[in-house]
């Protein structure tokens, strides 16, 4: 990395070319002409937009692209010598994205990306290559959007060591529990709603199934707990089974349900998963709201630290991605997991049946004779003792609701007893399992 110049010597501006102007790249392109002389200011030199390229240049994308140079070939952008730093906001996990970032880097450009699922996938590629050409690669608006939560764990909580981190990563889906809880609100209304307020897709699979969220886990951990990304490892269900009886449940236990992602250190094993949980109604994730996000790191020295903000959108993900051209600005980067590739553990994913813990259980099953007995035997069979157990009447159906909560037992325990259950003929679709967390 070159020393910087000195203070009398003024610094040539650092010129930006923009790839993808959707939402988020009308965002940046507001953000960095609104508050251009601050920015100047902090950055230590002007930052100028040089270039930009998307699919039609004729779509009316609510800003002024005339005094941009438009590129329709993205790759014209690395070839050009006038350009220090590609943001990337195209989007995909391969193709054009993948393929920019790559030539990219390889031409010694500065990379900047929002893409969660391009580094989830390639990051430790991208990276390596940004190593061997000194040059950064830069991803902050990938996990939590506004968040500065990358930027606070790899430098800012650098000395310590991570016990765990965890948090609400989807604000999809924390718009709809959200909805769920304040209205009662079935699952389907509440992504209704969120369809029609622009918080869901039209197919909201990438966001309910917790994929997204997944994404968002696995670049989390790679920075906590200096491994090698593995997005293979990560495992993940999601909010579409939930039903209205299971948020009023949680409540009545003194909980809320979240769906969060978590990953920890078990010995020299990984444990990542995504799954809706039973959070405490006392803990600050049962408190964030609509489509915020939230995340938790805690470290040995630094303690618990916890980040909530907007996890998406244009303004908040272009601060992100801002931001992140400031540092570049500056000079301010280093190995893009916090230490180089090649010093990443290759850490084995965890046992995720062994862990021990409480569950809440919700099954709807007809209402027969003999229905409680063949529960209470599948539970009594695969050695998981119940604490508390609920019976009531189901408002989405004529059939009754049965919600338990365990006493502590292996996951791989209450997944047998529900294997077992799986094959009565007295089950009404499929069970939700959630863990009750102990935070």
């Amino acid at each position: 990395m070159s020393p910087h110049p000195s203070p009398s010597t003024p610094r040539p501006p650092l010129r930006v070319a923009l790839a993808g102007i959707g939402v988020v790249g009308g965002g940046v392109v507001r953000l960095l002409e609104a508050n251009r002389d601050l920015i100047a200011r902090r950055a230590g030199r002007a930052i100028e937009i040089v270039a930009v390229s998307a699919r039609d240049r004729h779509k009316d994308r609510g800003v002024d692209l005339g005094a941009y140079r438009w590129e329709d070939d993205m790759g014209a952008l690395v070839a050009a010598d006038d350009i220090d730093v590609v943001v990337e906001m195209v989007g995909g996990a391969d193709g054009p994205a993948l393929t920019l970032a790559r030539q990219a880097l390889s031409a010694g450009k500065a990379l900047v990306t929002a893409n969660k699922a391009m580094i989830a996938h390639h990051g430790l590629d991208l990276a390596r290559i940004a190593e061997e050409k000194d040059t950064p690669l830069k991803y902050e608006a990938a996990v939590a959007g506004g968040i500065p939560v990358i930027k606070a764990i790899r430098e800012g909580a650098s000395a310590n060591e991570i016990a765990r981190v965890y948090g609400i990563l989807n604000g999809t889906c924390n718009y709809i529990l959200t909805l769920m809880e304040r209205e009662g609100a079935s699952f389907a209304a509440a992504l209704a709603s969120a369809q029609a307020e622009g918080y869901a897709e039209a197919d909201p699979s990438f966001d309910v199934d917790g994929v997204d969220a997944a994404h968002k886990l696995a670049i989390l951990a790679a920075l906590c707990f200096g491994t090698r990304l593995d997005i293979g490892a990560v495992t993940a269900s999601g909010i579409r089974d939930l039903i209205a009886a299971d948020i009023r449940e949680a409540e009545a236990l003194g909980h809320r349900v979240r769906l969060i992602g978590m990953a920890e250190r078990s010995g020299e094993a990984l444990y990542q998963h995504v799954q809706p949980c039973l959070v405490p109604a006392d803990h600050p994730l049962a408190y964030v709201p609509g489509a915020l996000n939230a995340v938790v790191a805690e470290g040995n020295f630094v303690g618990r630290l916890f980040f909530e903000g907007a996890g998406a959108g244009a303004g908040p993900t272009a601060s992100a991605i801002v931001a992140d051209i400031i540092d570049i600005a500056r000079d301010e980067y280093g190995p893009a997991f916090a230490m180089p590739v090649d010093s990443l553990d290759a850490a084995p994913a965890a046992d995720a049946g062994a862990r021990i813990g409480k569950y809440y259980v919700r099954l709807v099953v007809e209402d027969r004779v003999g229905v409680l007995a063949e529960i209470a035997t599948a539970m009594r069979d695969a050695s998981v003792s119940i604490e508390s157990f609920i019976q009531r009447g189901n408002d989405e159906g004529d059939d009754v609701v049965i919600a338990l909560v365990t006493h502590e037992c292996p996951a791989r325990a209450i997944g047998a007893a529900l294997d077992a259950l799986s094959a009565s003929d007295h089950l009404v679709g499929k069970p939700m399992l959630m863990p009750i967390l102990a935070l």
